[in-house]
């Protein structure tokens, strides 16, 4: 009997959707149904206070809520009286006890039971074949097995096989190249160790996979993995489970040249999914690192990824300029300076042809994706974390280096909470709808930094278009309500080809250096109440915050670029620091927002000097200001001040290359 609760849950809840007062003694429906009430009043509290449209977040799920691991599952006990005993010797094999039998080089189990090998099999196979469904226990106990042609263990037929890795030893499990199957019809097994039957591997003892024909491990049903050490090299991926992949803890590295973890049911509702609780991964992966076909939940565990070789090999892109059309960027002035690494990788993209590549991603689900927890290193040609649904981040630590897309979702982005570091990207984190409301997030970016565009970028990719060539719409919306946004971006710093709405939280910008982005760029509104915002960049597309914002920002435009490290500082009549930062980049363009700048209030605007204050990202708190050049003093009159070196004046509706919405451009800023 399956054990996976995920199943058993929809079940649940297409009942309560019917008959919702059968369902009061369903706890878990309960805990379901009052999260995802939660989140809808949540989303609809935020979409009032904003005036915005706000996308609801889908409800909280952990790896217990989707599978559990019960004691059958866990068994790793057995006794030389209770169990038969095959010792494996070259090409023959003896067999001690009931339920199996030797013929040449292939072992037969035919009952359930446990069955202990060890021993060495040079070219042959072990073959379990229960009729009656019965329960297989497995134990390796410094077995080798090695079979030409075929599977080294092929679970053809039984009800649940439990492969337990023994305590203190090493087994390995290797096929040949090329396997020899009855028919032209027939294409199983495919892989070193297959299995038709539901699958799991415990026990503390390490298994070496060596997959030259195909898949390392394979379950044409649910696999689980408790613990153990498990190293797989694989022709093509490491770890298959059909149904679903649940994995609780151990040591598992792969190098393969397919994926390295997936599940491919697609068309049986409630499975085709991933579920990890924990556990230490390397994986090594010519495609995916980890691929579910339907959802994938990550509550903890350490995994270093590798994908497609690398971020080096992600496909060169060529930024998008207004309209759709490919730009050749224009600097600031004469004295603007090449800024980071984010500006000089966009400088020198080319553009290229969009073919059917091989998807070479990070973590990827064909559904929902929520990760709760874990430690991650990911250096993946493609998206690192990619959800043609919806990605939900509550935790864990990330270190991100990737040739597209550092976090991507088709749907709804929403990060609650971790550190998200992304050292290297094309866009940073993109999505249809962007939802912030915790965890601090580092972004470099060679194209946009934070991204809300709607749409697929696999559709575009397969309908010929350029990736991440997304169609704008008005119901697209960044929502930032907490946490700690930090971002360098060679395209637009916060880009959303519909609305922004910031309530908390704070926000540092280093946009680009070149006239054809800017820090800020926004089809419709970008209101804000509450949080801490500065956007520094190029002037050419500046835009600030919108006229209805309740909380009040100056923008200001230098009428040369400043460099890089040059402090920006603001501050009160009364001597009062309102912000003091340090752009990263040349910049000739700033803006600030704070819940500190006041109707009717007077302030003075520096450039240059120093702080003895503690900088984060730029932004100095506490210490002392001096030295620094005045550049204007002026008062606050309305929710947004344009200002450049003469002072207060007012905000272009064009200018640039067009677009933009309500936050307007400055006029020119010489005196």
């Amino acid at each position: 009997m399956k054990k996976n609760k995920f199943r058993e849950m929809l079940g649940v809840l297409l009942i309560c959707s019917v008959v919702l007062s059968a369902c009061s003694t369903s706890s878990q429906a309960s805990t379901t149904a009052a999260v995802t009430t939660s989140a809808t009043t949540a989303a609809a509290a935020a979409s009032s206070q904003s005036g915005e449209t706000t996308a609801a977040a889908p409800a909280s799920v952990a790896v217990s809520d989707v599978v559990t691991f019960d004691e059958a599952d866990k068994a790793v006990d057995w006794s030389a009286e209770t169990s038969t005993a095959i010792k494996l010797n070259g090409t023959s094999a003896a067999v001690t006890g009931s339920g199996a039998k030797a013929s040449g080089s292939t072992v037969t189990i035919s009952a359930a039971g446990t069955y202990v090998l060890s021993g060495t099999l040079s070219d042959g196979q072990v073959v379990v074949d229960v009729q009656d469904d019965g329960d297989v226990h497995l134990v390796l106990n410094g077995a080798n097995i090695h079979d030409n042609d075929s599977a080294g263990i092929y679970i053809k037929e039984a009800g649940n096989v439990v492969l337990t890795l023994q305590e203190g030893t090493e087994n390995t499990i290797s096929d040949g190249a090329t396997y020899v199957f009855a028919d032209a019809a027939t294409d199983e097994p495919s892989a070193a160790i297959f299995s038709k039957a539901d699958l799991t591997i415990n026990g503390t003892g390490k298994l070496s996979v060596v997959a030259s024909y195909n898949d390392g491990i394979t379950s044409k049903d649910d696999l689980k993995i408790v613990s153990g050490t498990i190293d797989i090299t694989a022709a093509d991926d490491g770890i298959v489970g059909k149904d679903m992949v649940a994995i609780e803890d151990g040591t598992v590295t792969i190098k393969a040249e397919g994926d390295g973890i997936k599940s491919t049911n697609d068309t049986d509702e409630g499975r085709g999914f991933i579920a990890i609780a924990g556990g230490t991964f390397t994986i090594e992966a010519g495609n995916d690192g980890i691929q579910a076909e339907t959802e994938l939940i990550v509550d903890g565990g350490t995994f270093n990824l590798v994908t497609g070789g690398g971020n080096v090999n992600g496909e060169v892109k060529q930024e998008e300029g207004p309209g759709g059309m490919g730009m050749q960027r224009g600097g600031m002035n004469a004295t603007s300076a090449a800024g980071t690494s984010a500006d000089a990788a966009a400088t020198a993209t080319t553009e290229t042809t969009e073919t059917g590549s091989t998807s070479a991603k990070g973590v990827k689900a064909g559904g929902d994706m929520t990760v709760n927890g874990g430690t991650f290193t990911i250096d993946s040609a493609d998206d690192a974390l990619h959800s043609n649904s919806n990605v939900t981040v509550t935790g864990g630590e990330f270190e991100i280096a990737t040739g597209d897309d550092g976090i991507h979702a088709d749907a709804l982005t929403t990060i609650a909470g971790g550190s998200i570091n992304i050292t290297k990207s094309y866009e940073g984190i993109e999505g249809a709808n962007i939802t912030i409301s915790g965890g601090e997030i580092h972004v470099v970016a060679s194209d946009d930094g934070i991204n809300v565009a709607g749409g697929s970028d696999e559709t575009s990719e397969a309908a010929g278009g350029r990736a991440d060539q997304f169609s704008a719409s008005s119901n697209n919306l960044l929502t930032i309500s907490g946490g700690i946004v930090n971002v360098d971006a060679a395209g637009d710093g916060l880009d959303s080809n519909g609305s922004i709405s910031m309530t908390g939280g704070t926000v540092s910008v280093n946009g680009p250096t070149m006239n054809g982005n800017g820090a800020l760029d926004y089809d419709g509104t970008f209101n804000i109440s509450g949080g801490t915002l500065v956007a520094a960049g190029s002037s050419g597309m500046a835009q600030a915050t919108s006229e209805e914002s309740s909380q009040f920002t100056i923008s200001m435009t230098f009428s040369q670029a400043q460099q890089a490290g040059t402090l920006v500082h603001l501050q009160d009549s009364d001597g009062n620091t309102i912000m003091t930062f340090a752009p990263s980049k040349n910049y000739q363009s700033v803006v600030i927002s704070s819940p500190e700048l006041a109707q009717g209030g007077s302030y003075t605007l520096y450039t240059g000097g120093s702080s003895t204050g503690s900088n984060t990202d730029g932004l100095y708190t506490d210490g002392a200001y001096t030295g620094g050049t005045k550049v204007t003093d002026f008062e606050v009159s309305s929710s947004v001040t344009w200002l450049n070196e003469s002072g207060v004046t007012t905000a272009n509706s064009g200018g640039g290359f067009g677009g933009g919405g309500g936050g307007g451009r400055p006029q020119g800023g010489g005196r």
